[in-house]
């Protein structure tokens, strides 16, 4: 069952609320456009990092042995990463040689949802009207339901034990002759289950521990009930694992084996392995699972470089958009007196905002490419002029439009409230 709540915002303080958002509109125009540059600037030269590095690139003949002659160098290496360091979960007592363990924790919780739809009324005052909706759901963290709205659901929660989440990783592992770094062996992953292995005497005692915390909520359970389940490489608190209830806390162990086939470029330092510099300062190394050969492992660096600069140009720009919302935004809001005018005043306010916001965005894109790579600084300056000339005579048009709509409808609206009065 939902639980609504209703509040009224009345005009004086929307109008007070659209002038403070002035500034985070400015601060959001100023950080999109930093943002822009900066990504371009990034881009390019990881590009040509990328580049000079795959120049470089050097096949190892061999991982079984060191070779003083590549000390230094930029190598390509293709084997399988072992490790003999034994891992141990101490609070469970159980463990396995492992290049990393890891120790999840989920608790079965009420979760709150909620949900605004917002209304603009006659006068400039505007009614939010809150719904809150409850789920039960699987979590990673005990939820307070104290702090829920509808007091049907608070203090529903409590969980039957907190366990801490846990991963170790393993000191030494080895890529034939050499030793990897920390850094190399956390990009080591394949999980796989590790089984539970606890003595029976210790779930045993569990199980006591368990029952005595489900009886204090008032359940009834008796002794021969089990209430810990080792189901594979899960531990099960809780009375029915196939129908989780409220309080139950299931806690899930798993592990990246111990032989691993790799591929890495990096610089050969001594026995281990280091970041390569190239000229402009950028630093590169790499390490991915199974085998690659080195124009696949440079094609899809390339490509990664190029996904993050089309993510960060659409988040630039989206920036830019919303400040320049935020900054005119107070337009609109002191409309509000009469909801339909400001709503198409809005809309034009919006279309104005946008168009600015990427022209202004290809700008600053284009002046960065012209400061890193000139030609197509110089395209992109050509089309955003385009777009600017579309907005300033094809454009005035649809303003036009829009203002005669506007006067039409309050014209309407007087009509409508002299037949009332």
């Amino acid at each position: 069952m939902a639980y609504t709540e209703t509040q009224t915002v009345g005009y004086g303080t929307r109008v007070g609320n659209s002038f403070k958002g002035i500034g985070m509109g400015i601060i959001m125009f100023l950080a999109g456009t930093v943002l822009l540059w900066w990504n371009e600037g990034r881009f390019v030269k990881t590009d040509k990092m990328l580049n000079e590095a795959q120049g470089k690139t050097e096949e190892l003949a061999t991982i079984d042995r060191i070779d003083p002659e590549m000390d230094g160098q930029l190598v390509y290496a293709t084997g399988v990463a072992t490790t003999k360091d034994s891992l141990t979960d101490a609070d469970f007592g159980f463990g396995a040689t492992a290049v990393r363990l890891q120790r999840t924790v989920e608790y079965f919780q009420w979760v709150e949802h909620e949900k605004q739809e917002r209304k603009d009324k006659m006068g400039g005052s505007e009614e939010i009207v809150t719904t809150y909706t409850y789920e039960r759901a699987w979590v990673d963290q005990p939820v307070q339901s104290e702090s829920f709205k509808d007091p049907e659901y608070q203090k529903k929660n409590f969980v039957l034990t907190t366990v801490e989440p846990m991963q170790q990783q393993a000191e030494t592992v080895k890529f034939g002759a050499f030793v990897l770094n920390q850094g190399q062996i956390s990009r080591i992953h394949g999980d796989m289950p590790l089984n539970v292995k606890i003595d029976s005497a210790k779930l045993v005692s569990m199980n006591k521990d368990t029952r005595r915390l489900i009886r204090a909520k008032g359940i009834q359970v008796d002794d021969s009930t089990a209430c810990v389940y080792a189901l594979q490489n899960t531990l099960y608190y809780g009375a029915n694992p196939s129908n989780p209830a409220v309080g139950d806390v299931r806690v899930t162990w798993t592990m990246v084996k111990p032989e691993n086939k790799i591929t890495i470029i990096a610089k050969q330092k001594d026995n281990t392995f280091t970041n390569f510099k190239a000229k402009n300062g950028k630093s590169f190394s790499t390490l991915v699972m199974g085998t690659k050969d080195v124009d696949e492992i440079y094609e899809s660096e390339h490509d990664e470089n190029s996904m993050i600069v089309w993510i960060l140009r659409i988040v630039g720009i989206f920036i830019v958009i919303g400040g320049l919302k935020g900054i005119f935004g107070f337009l609109e809001t002191i409309l509000k007196v009469v909801p339909f005018i400001a709503n198409i005043f809005g809309w034009g306010v919006g279309v104005v905002c946008t168009v600015i916001g990427v022209v202004w965005s290809l700008i600053i894109i284009a002046l960065a490419w012209l400061f890193y790579r000139p030609v197509i600084g110089i395209a992109l300056l050509a089309i955003a002029g385009f777009l600017v000339w579309v907005f300033a005579f094809k454009g005035k048009d649809k303003l036009k439009e829009l203002a005669a709509k506007a006067k039409s409808r309050a014209a309407e609206a007087r009509v409508e409230r002299d037949n009332v009065i």
